[in-house]
């Protein structure tokens, strides 16, 4: 009985501790004694040498002043620096929040067009009806000469584009040119031109594949190979100008008739570049235009097809914004002057208060500027937000988070329409 007794209390005992380790653990909910004390995630490793350096300078003027040298500066010079260094670091760690908050606010409107998109395809794309048709929609209703495995097919290979943009834009944005990512297996589709094929163009009938030339290597004439100008938008140079010899007219061949079609072989098509994206979003609007065409939109009708192209547009218009985030940064004149000001600061702060402090003015220089410089670090540190830091912009995990909310769709939920369309001719009711 009495080791019975024994073990139960060894029993509550562990609980009591394990409660304990738990409430520890939850402590930053109702202290900020976990925050105060952490180091991992904290801006002390970037300001550390810094806030080194004055603190020794600051040890140097105290040690100066105990041997007898007049190092006092007059206390009215720090007021005034203290207010033009005070309002400039509050607009420098604005304009970085901003510059990240946007960046999240357009990635997170990628998503919802992505989601919106894959949703009515998934659902509103579909044959049309095989059955007899009402008096008033004989001749207006399309045929298709697709199966349902074939649209499933496409609309499938479309979903796959949808989550590939986003998968483009954070490789885009993070200067990751080529298709050699590991993300990109199973997102792309398998008809998907590779960038890395011998383009043409056609004059005359149905446009041929394009050559996507943003992701292959571009041999710079001595027989290497030099990595292309892919984002070419985020690295400043918009353009590349060709040189005269590599200009073609517009040769026509006399010997075939109109009726033919004439391939021109581009010798600078690998000069030539275009961001993946853009080449994923050309891919989605050519879907939306194959649906309409083979009569697959008909039960959302002219509104709904105009809006699956808003979608598309959008898309684009969001890659847009966050590559002017990516493309302005902070301008240098600016992030210098910052640093001149807040050091000239640091450094006249010890002769105005060790006259008055003696030795103790160290460690308050000290605070001060690990107050000053990590306000400044913080900036720098978030105001480029699509980065591989850790305090950039999660962007591996809203793709992977959106990769796999499509994949459900395509495996779990069902088609939508099947033996319930209607025809919509855009007049209203």
């Amino acid at each position: 009985m009495q080791e019975s007794r024994q073990n139960s209390a060894k029993f509550s005992l562990a609980i009591s501790l394990k409660s304990s380790r738990l409430k520890r653990k939850h402590l930053r909910k109702y202290s900020w004694l976990p925050d105060v004390l952490r180091l991992k995630g904290s801006i002390i490793g970037r300001i550390i040498g810094p806030v080194l350096t004055v603190t020794i300078f600051a040890a140097l003027v105290a040690y100066a002043w105990s041997k007898g040298k007049k190092v006092v500066l007059t206390n009215s010079v720090v007021p005034l620096l203290s207010v033009v260094v005070g309002l400039i670091l509050v607009f420098r760690n604005s304009t970085s929040y901003d510059r990240y908050w946007e960046g999240r606010k357009c990635f997170s409107s990628v998503t919802s067009n992505v989601r919106n998109l894959s949703r009515m395809i998934w659902v509103h794309v579909s044959l049309p009806p095989t059955e007899d048709h009402p008096a008033h929609v004989v001749g207006k209703t399309p045929s298709s000469a697709l199966t349902n495995a074939q649209l499933r097919s496409q609309k499938v290979e479309t979903l796959q584009y949808c989550v590939a943009f986003a998968y483009a834009v954070k490789h885009y944005l993070r200067e990751e040119d080529g298709l050699d990512y590991e993300d990109y297996a199973g997102v792309l589709p398998a008809s998907f031109t590779r960038p890395d094929e011998l383009g043409y163009s056609t004059r005359q009938g149905r446009s041929s594949p394009t050559s996507y030339a943003a992701t292959s290597p571009v041999s710079d004439g001595n027989g290497s190979n030099s990595k292309p100008d892919a984002t070419k938008r985020i690295r400043r140079k918009r353009s590349k100008k060709l040189p005269p010899q590599a200009t073609v007219s517009g040769a026509t061949t006399p010997l075939l008739s109109d009726s033919h079609q004439t391939i021109e072989f581009h010798p600078y098509a690998d000069r030539l570049s275009m961001p993946l994206p853009l080449i994923i979003a050309h891919e989605l609007s050519s879907a939306v235009f194959r649906f309409k065409r083979e009569g697959l939109l008909e039960t959302v009708g002219p509104a709904g097809t105009n809006s699956m192209s808003g979608m598309v547009q959008s898309l684009v218009d969001q890659m847009t914004s966050m590559e002017r985030v990516a493309n302005t940064p902070i301008p240098a004149p600016y992030g210098i002057h910052l640093k001149q000001c807040v050091t000239l600061y640091l450094f006249a702060l010890p002769f105005t208060l060790v006259n008055d402090l003696g030795w103790s003015s160290i460690p308050i220089v000290t605070v001060v500027a690990f107050t000053l410089m990590g306000i400044e670090g913080i900036a720098d540190e978030i105001e480029m937000p699509f980065g591989h830091d850790p305090h950039d912009l999660p962007l591996d995990t809203y793709c992977d988070d959106l990769r796999e909310e499509i994949e459900f769709m395509i495996e779990r939920l069902p088609e939508g329409g099947h033996g319930a369309h209607g025809y919509d001719d855009g007049e209203g009711d």
